[in-house]
């Protein structure tokens, strides 16, 4: 591979040198700097986009690549730079989401915008205007057009269907024709991607990704910034990776593997994110045995996981494993079933039950179930713990603020300080914190449901690593996930669900991840143990 960039840790060939000359790209941003507050964000970036691919922008937390597609939106201003789209340059002082609009920048986000209590059609029009006839709205005209629109982008649902009862990866594909609604054959588009598959299980974001794909081989350009390296590979043409603000990797109609993804984005191999062969700090003493438990879509569960375990939990979606975890955590409460934690009866009524009991878990939804936004890093640690810092009646900040101090040290989370708002921070920080609140308490079981999900690659090889240091130090530990490269990495034995009930269980390097891939995939009906002695 040929040097991609004056710095010297740079791989891969930029566009010009593979044959396609700066007039042709569909987007060129070159010499890019920002800073915020004296610390540099972009130094020298670039990015070089080829019309009608798909370019993966890739990095860590603090890579740059965010503060990179803030600038093209035009929400941040550059401090200096060059940009050039279809050709005609841009002065990135005074560079305005207006001006990327009629540039022909048309972005989606994670958090989508759409009013899900509304129709789609009402979403269309809320973007684009409602079309007028008289005095009124022309409603048959607006359905004529998005119903043209759902057709062209594969989606099958009336314009009146409301978003909010559509499947995620749906919601997320009339986001995208909503952002395309205006392009017609004379008028180029760059559809800008931003963690479109951050919300989404693994099965929905592969169905979203091969309708993108199939858009980009009907001519669309699209620049996508995902976590998901498995689904970048699947999808990109083309690869730019920032590491601290610059560029370090090019890669131009390549087909490079997630190990070396990884390794020019961390600038070395992340041992963490592969199996470790090891499972010999798992012990035979049982901390949790679940007997036929029965809740919700679970229908018959037994398990045990031991000191020192790591055990997975997967399958399709719906087939109950985070249902699993809330029943154990007292958020859900169970039909049917006995449980037992360390050797005595155990049926928590409430959360509070369980972490009496010595459980933590990490829920799937960190925004919305773990945190709260608008309050500090210590603040959001201290949730945990309110009752045993609560002193002759009031709270000691000073001992939460070193407790937490102490916390973002040991877990590596990057944040100017425990002082600092939650919302500051990237979301791989964000689940450190989360995490290190949990284990603050030194919990006997830990449930963790999607724990890497949105996460970038170097936070989730941090969080791979506690998760392995708390079992080594004798906690129980459940992993639910829909990641299975996930699974297949972290856990030392994996149940496979299948609606409602454990369908196959898998010891560790048994199978590699197509094969456990494989087996989650033929749903296996298991007969209800209940309803055949009863028959």
């Amino acid at each position: 591979m040929t040097d991609a960039t004056t710095n010297p840790e740079a791989v891969g060939a930029t566009p010009a040198a593979s044959g396609t000359s700066t007039s042709d790209l569909a987007l060129e941003v070159r010499h890019l700097d920002k800073d915020f507050a004296g610390t540099r964000a972009l130094n020298d970036a670039s990015l070089a986009i080829r019309p009608g691919t798909v370019h993966a922008l890739l990095g860590g937390n603090g890579s740059g690549k965010s503060t990179a597609i803030k600038i093209l939106a035009g929400v941040y201003e550059a401090d200096a730079g060059d940009l050039r789209i279809f050709g005609r340059p841009y002065d990135l002082h005074g560079y305005v989401p207006a001006i990327a609009q009629q540039a022909g920048l048309r972005f989606v986000h994670q958090d989508l915008g759409l009013f899900l209590d509304l129709s789609i059609e009402e979403n269309f029009a809320l973007d684009a205007g409602y079309p007028r006839r008289g005095p009124g709205i022309d409603w048959r005209s607006l359905r004529r057009n998005v119903t043209r629109l759902l057709a062209e982008y594969e989606l099958d649902a009336s314009p009146t269907t409301a978003v909010g009862a559509l499947r995620p990866s749906d919601q997320t594909m009339v986001a995208i024709a909503r952002a395309l609604q205006d392009q017609d054959a004379d008028q180029e588009l760059i559809l800008v991607l931003d963690e479109p598959t951050a919300r989404l299980a693994a099965a929905e974001s592969e169905f979203l990704l091969e309708r993108v794909h199939r858009r980009a081989e009907a001519g669309q350009t699209v620049l996508i910034v995902s976590h998901r390296l498995r689904e970048v590979l699947a999808v990109s043409d083309d690869f730019t990776v920032y590491r601290d603000g610059r560029v370090v990797g090019e890669l131009v109609d390549a087909s490079p593997t997630e190990d070396e993804l990884v390794e020019i984005m961390a600038g070395k191999a992340v041992r963490a994110l592969r199996p470790t062969g090891d499972v010999g700090h798992a012990e035979t003493t049982p901390v949790l045995t679940v007997k036929d438990l029965r809740g919700g879509p679970v229908r018959g569960i037994d398990l045990t996981v031991h000191r020192g375990e790591i055990l997975g939990l997967t399958g399709l979606v719906g087939a109950g494993r985070s249902s699993v975890l809330k029943i154990l955590f007292g958020e859900h409460s169970p039909d049917s079933g006995a449980m037992t934690l360390e050797g005595k009866p155990y049926a928590p009524r409430t959360v509070g039950d369980a972490m009496a009991a010595g459980v933590a878990m990490v829920p799937e939804d960190r925004v919305n179930e773990a945190s709260f936004m608008d309050q500090t890093v210590t603040e959001n640690i201290a949730l945990a713990t309110l009752d045993e810092n609560w002193t002759n009646g009031f709270m000691p900040r000073g001992r939460e603020r070193t407790a937490a101090r102490e916390l973002i040290t040991e877990y590596g989370v990057k944040v100017a300080g425990p002082d600092a708002l939650y919302s500051s921070m990237s979301g791989g920080n964000q689940q450190k914190v989360v995490l290190a609140r949990w284990m603050q308490r030194t919990p006997r079981l830990l449930l963790l449901d999607e724990p890497t999900q949105g996460v970038d690659v170097m936070s989730r090889a941090d969080i791979y690593d506690s998760i392995r240091r708390a079992a080594a130090d004798g906690c129980a530990v459940i992993v639910a996930s829909s990641d299975l490269a996930e699974i297949h990495a972290l856990c030392d034995r994996t149940l496979v669900l299948s609606r409602g009930k454990i369908s196959d269980e898998v010891a560790a390097g048994t199978l590699d991840v197509d094969a456990l891939t494989s087996l989650v995939l033929r749903e296996k009906t298991i007969p209800d143990a209940a309803t055949e002695a009863t028959s």
